[in-house]
């Protein structure tokens, strides 16, 4: 039998030649996936990370978690990815908000750079807003809202989650292409927003259709358009606004997709990416995404990096035209 000695000289050997394996592969050793949703549990956007974090788990035995970062409008999140070891078992679901439009608005109070800190991986869904308005308004579609806000310049009011984000600058793309003047009302929350479009406070609101779809069923507002290019699979009965002739040229998404920190090994960003994609080729995903008013449109990761260059600069426009800065 060895001495006692050689054998803990042994044991003592072994274990330090492991480390570095151990240390190194930590995402493929059982080291759980966390998917940080940076907004509030329970609204449209968790119910798409949770869909995705069950969707992935079938590929991913190491198991993946939602972890609801939300606050300072999408960018406590992010930045809790772009300071994460970049190991690819933190990820953001990311929106246009936090990865596009915020630099955009925030400018140097931005505490990270999208582009330089956190790296795409694959675009989940496209979701476009829907424009609404209130019952009382005499409009029933966007040819005749456009008429009402020219005749009455100033007047008409729109409720948003707050300054920057996509509604708000549905807004502001509303009001250039359509030569009116609207006055903006910022909220923090999509649920007050309906609340005062159905009660009258307020004359329009955009919002995801999800969201809506209670308000709809029951005629407490009035769905006028939906903000994407054409009409949403999910809503074909809503016009998009484009197809009033004079606002052909209208189209203002938002987006959600899931990014890493930089310096993501490429080999993990693949397997990431190949996870998600078979995500995004189930039809039970898609359909669950469909419910919640996304448009699943599966890229590469480099058509996803080109859509995100394409859409920032859709958003840089309505930005510097509406002259949007964060008042925070």
């Amino acid at each position: 039998m060895p001495h006692p000695r050689l054998l803990s000289a042994a044991l003592t050997l072994a274990l330090t030649l492991a480390a570095p394996f151990s240390t190194a592969h930590a995402a493929d050793a059982g080291r759980p996936i966390t998917l940080i949703v940076p907004f509030a549990a329970g609204g449209g956007v968790d119910g798409m990370g949770r869909l995705l974090a069950e969707r992935l788990r079938g590929d991913m035995p190491q198991g993946v978690v939602v972890e609801n970062k939300p606050g300072a409008s999408g960018m406590l999140g992010a930045q809790a990815v772009v300071r994460s070891a970049p190991d690819g078992t933190t990820l953001l679901l990311g929106s246009a908000g936090e990865t596009a439009i915020n630099p955009l608005v925030f400018k140097s109070k931005m505490q990270y750079q999208p582009e330089k800190d956190l790296v795409p991986i694959a675009l989940i869904a496209r979701v476009p807003n829907v424009l609404l308005a209130t019952p009382a308004l005499p409009v029933a579609n966007v040819e005749q809202l456009v008429a009402y806000g020219r005749a009455h310049p100033g007047k008409l009011t729109y409720a948003t989650s707050g300054v920057g984000n996509p509604q708000h600058l549905n807004g502001e793309l509303l009001q250039s292409l359509a030569g009116i003047k609207m006055v903006h009302v910022p909220y923090k929350g999509a649920s007050a927003q309906l609340v005062d479009v159905a009660s009258g406070n307020v004359d329009l609101t955009f919002v995801s259709l999800a969201g809506a779809l209670p308000f709809i069923k029951s005629g407490k507002v009035k769905p006028l358009a939906v903000t994407s290019a054409k009409r949403a699979s999910f809503a074909p009965d809503i016009p998009a606004v484009a197809e009033y002739a004079p606002l052909k040229d209208y189209a203002l998404e938002n987006w959600f997709g899931v990014f890493v920190a930089a310096g993501t090994p490429p080999e993990t960003q693949q397997k990431l990416a190949s996870a998600i994609g078979n995500a995004l080729r189930d039809e039970k995903f898609v359909a669950s995404i469909r419910d919640l008013g996304g448009e699943v449109q599966p890229m590469s990761q480099d058509e996803f990096r080109a859509f995100i260059k394409a859409q920032t600069a859709v958003y840089a426009k309505v930005v510097a035209d509406g002259h949007i800065t964060a008042e925070n």
